[in-house]
């Protein structure tokens, strides 16, 4: 690449920087890019970078497969209904020893060393995410999110935070909430500019498995109802929704696997993923 190429390459990001100046973006690490070493690194540079040029990136993260690997080691079998953990007393003390203090400070010494300034934090920190008792089914101490204390975030202006998605009850017990759900209210707490998930996958797929680049609120909730959005993309569609009817611009799924994807996203004319908008 020549001096001049490079430069417009700078010059395509500069209105993308611009306009991102100063606004919050919520970030929800995980799939691939939590576990390949060079995937962690250019997740860590992107949001160091994002920092850097004025943005404020909050980050929430998942830990399903080390959850599902120290549940194992322990004897005990993990079990999921409907794609929810079930969540008994015993696994809730593996899940939040994995997320909160395993996970969480990996991310927070990730990005500390690319000069990130990040800090670490669960829900019960300040009661940043109250929690309620699941309705549907009993799952043990799965929760729903009942608020978000958004003054916690405001606090640590100057810093990253990092959260791990660990709610904690009106009598103090700690809940197992999953982390799509957890971002889509943080982000929907904070108004934020966007949310952007990580995943597995392009982004959203039609039913003939083509990409959809931009979605409507109206056209992802027929695309569930119809059954094209399924699995373990229907959390991360909620959590989206979710973060739009609170005032977030708009959301996205990109694919975590593409090295730099957050930067690619944000900082490029094309963009990558699915972008959903009311």
């Amino acid at each position: 690449m020549s001096p001049v190429e490079k430069a417009d390459v700078l010059l395509e990001a500069l209105p993308y920087i611009r306009r991102f100046a100063g606004k919050l973006l919520v970030i929800k690490y995980g799939g691939h890019a939590m576990e390949d070493e060079e995937l962690k690194d250019s997740f860590a540079q992107d949001v160091a970078l994002m920092k850097y040029v004025g943005m404020n990136p909050v980050v929430v993260h998942g830990g399903g497969p080390q959850i599902d690997s120290a549940l194992q080691k322990a004897g005990i079998e993990p079990r999921f209904v409907r794609g929810l953990r079930v969540t008994d007393a015993a696994t809730m003390d593996i899940v939040e020893m994995v997320l909160v203090g395993k996970i969480n400070k990996e991310i927070v010494t990730l990005l500390n060393r690319h000069g990130g300034n990040a800090v670490g934090l669960s829900g019960k920190d300040g009661e940043l995410v109250v929690a309620r008792k699941l309705k549907s089914g009993d799952l043990g101490r799965v929760g729903e999110v009942a608020g978000v204390n958004a003054r916690i975030i405001d606090a640590l202006a100057g810093f990253i935070p990092v959260i791990a998605p660990v709610g904690v009850g009106a009598s103090g017990e700690t809940y197992n909430i999953n982390a799509d759900l957890v971002a889509g209210e943080i982000a929907a707490a904070l108004s934020a500019e966007k949310l952007i998930h990580l995943t597995d996958v392009q982004g959203i797929l039609d039913g003939e498995q083509r990409l959809i680049s931009t979605l409507s609120r109206k056209e992802a909730e027929r695309l569930m109802s119809a059954g094209v959005i399924a699995g373990g993309m229907l959390p991360k569609v909620e959590s989206s929704l979710r973060a739009l009817e609170g005032g977030t611009s708009k959301a996205h799924i990109i694919d975590g696997r593409v090295p730099h994807a957050i930067l690619l996203e944000l900082f490029t004319r094309e963009g990558i993923g699915t972008e959903i908008v009311l």
